[in-house]
């Protein structure tokens, strides 16, 4: 998407939300955990087995599951998943898992209606790199840890526990999709319980940025919870190790990560003068209404 294209999307974007507040039925839902530890934003690499990341007492690692190809009788490392595509694929499975009530997800009718909805298209570049994402959620496991400096609690959860992850060759047939995905019993548990509403609009217009989605995940599921009048202090450090993914200079992502913040908190008009930089040291966070209210407090993540 050009520049100018990518700006007017977001500008929009952020119009309308400003002005037509979203209900929690037009809410996407990404698990809390996933809201403040990242998937990768770019490729690790499709030899890596194994991604960690932590924040604060939430510590995430994915493992990427052997499966076996049907083609050749062999098994294969599909890699981790990564990027905006992986986030997206994951929102929108658990909304679909969150309005049904259900561990299967009719992917066949859904998957394709999605992808247009976002504005991504259905070229084949794009159902190709969905594909691939879809099948790289499929086959990894979330350990999903908490900690409070004197002992730890592990939960291991495998996505999606049933499905077929070798799509025919030819992306021109009628059926792009696996018609059904199948969460497993502890993802579907843990989601009905840690589920973070999100805008839809938002992570729309940001869905060429898994930077810019991470934030705005995050300042969603942060901002309400920090007490009124009680400001939280988070340093650059603690944001680097949160957001700083390839970043090895902390001058280059300061520059980054103030533009990428900027970004995201348009798209969450609550969040505009609660999150102040303190000059060389971090940022004051401050309450800010969520973007989306909860209904009722099955979706209310547990502190």
């Amino acid at each position: 998407m050009k520049k100018g294209d990518l700006y007017k999307k977001q500008t929009d974007s952020m119009l309308s939300i400003h002005l037509d507040k979203a209900t929690i039925d037009d809410a996407i839902f990404q698990h809390s955990v996933l809201c403040q530890t990242f998937l990768p934003y770019r490729n690790p690499g499709d030899d890596v087995t194994l991604w960690q990341q932590k924040q604060g007492n939430a510590n995430l690692a994915v493992s990427a599951t052997p499966y076996l190809n049907p083609q050749t009788e062999q098994y294969e490392i599909l890699g981790i998943p990564y990027g905006p595509k992986a986030r997206l694929i994951l929102s929108h499975i658990n909304t679909e898992a969150i309005r049904t009530q259900q561990q299967t997800i009719n992917v066949e009718e859904s998957m394709t209606a999605f992808i247009k909805s976002i504005g991504l298209g259905t070229d084949g570049r794009t159902i190709k790199e969905v594909k691939e994402q879809l099948r790289r959620l499929s086959a990894s496991t979330l350990s999903l840890g908490f900690t409070n400096g004197t002992r730890s609690v592990q939960v291991d959860l495998k996505i999606v526990k049933a499905f077929d992850v070798w799509f025919p060759k030819n992306d021109g047939q009628r059926v792009l999709w696996p018609s059904t995905v199948v969460l497993s019993d502890d993802y579907f548990k843990s989601l009905m319980n840690h589920a973070i509403p999100l805008d839809e609009r938002a992570l729309a217009a940001l869905s060429n940025n898994a930077m810019a989605m991470d934030i705005y995940s995050w300042l969603a599921q942060r901002l309400h919870r920090i007490p009124e009048n009680k400001p939280q202090f988070i340093t650059w450090q603690a944001l680097k190790d949160q957001f700083g993914q390839g970043y090895d200079r902390m001058d280059n992502f300061k520059a980054i990560f103030r533009k990428t913040l900027h970004m995201a908190m348009k798209q969450y008009p609550n969040s505009l003068s609660k999150v102040e930089e303190v000059l060389n040291k971090g940022f004051n966070i401050s309450y800010a209404q969520p973007p989306i209210l909860p209904r009722n407090l099955n979706l209310i993540p547990a502190k």
